[in-house]
């Protein structure tokens, strides 16, 4: 079982701002797979206040999550949702089981902090000022989940008011890039899935 949520904010206008990366990534893997792998439509499901689709890719039980929350409370969808996926024993669970499952548990977003285009995938990273990864690290009390991280910053550096810049969409030359980005991005997912973490860590984050 792996549950891969992407992060942004929810409703039209929102759509195409560069905190948005984490949704377009999610409605790409799946549109890719919706008819190879027949992913369920993306449905909302209230009692996690999240859109879902699901379905085997490789044989393993993938479930793809666009929480409704906006993204400073995306813990608030995420909780739950691993609540629902990654059950507790009946009566005691250990540590080590608990971190070993949420290695399943991976968040695609935009940082800031990369340039533009770049991406890499972590595991047990601080948010770094990312409130959303905030919120999650805050509702679940670990950081040892993966993370796609795709960059944002300009070639100008990081904005002073990055509150501001990640609410605005991309101008053309950067939508150019952001678009193969989301293929890279895809593909470095489907071979986490096949081939594992180490193994596309090594492939992506050079």
């Amino acid at each position: 079982m792996i549950l891969i949520v992407g992060l942004g904010n929810p409703g039209r206008k929102f759509q195409k701002t560069r905190h948005n990366l984490g949704f377009r990534v999610v409605e790409a893997f799946f549109k890719k797979n919706r008819d190879r792998h027949n992913f369920s439509n993306f449905k909302l499901k209230k009692k996690f206040n999240a859109e879902i689709s699901e379905r085997k890719f490789n044989d393993k039980k993938i479930i793809l999550a666009k929480p409704q929350t906006f993204m400073n409370l995306s813990g608030e969808a995420i909780r739950p949702l691993t609540k629902k996926y990654f059950p507790k024993e009946r009566k005691i669970q250990a540590m080590a089981l608990i971190l070993r499952q949420l290695r399943n548990l991976w968040i695609i977003h935009d940082d800031i902090d990369l340039p533009l285009g770049k991406i890499r995938i972590s595991i047990g990273r601080g948010a770094a000022g990312h409130k959303g990864v905030e919120s999650i690290i805050k509702e679940l009390g670990t950081k040892n989940f993966v993370r796609f991280r795709v960059g944002i910053q300009p070639k100008t550096g990081k904005p002073k008011n990055p509150e501001k810049f990640v609410l605005q969409k991309f101008n053309k030359e950067e939508e150019g890039l952001i678009k193969e980005v989301i293929q890279k991005i895809i593909e470095a997912i489907e071979m986490t899935i096949i081939k594992g973490l180490e193994k596309a860590m090594n492939k992506f984050n050079k």
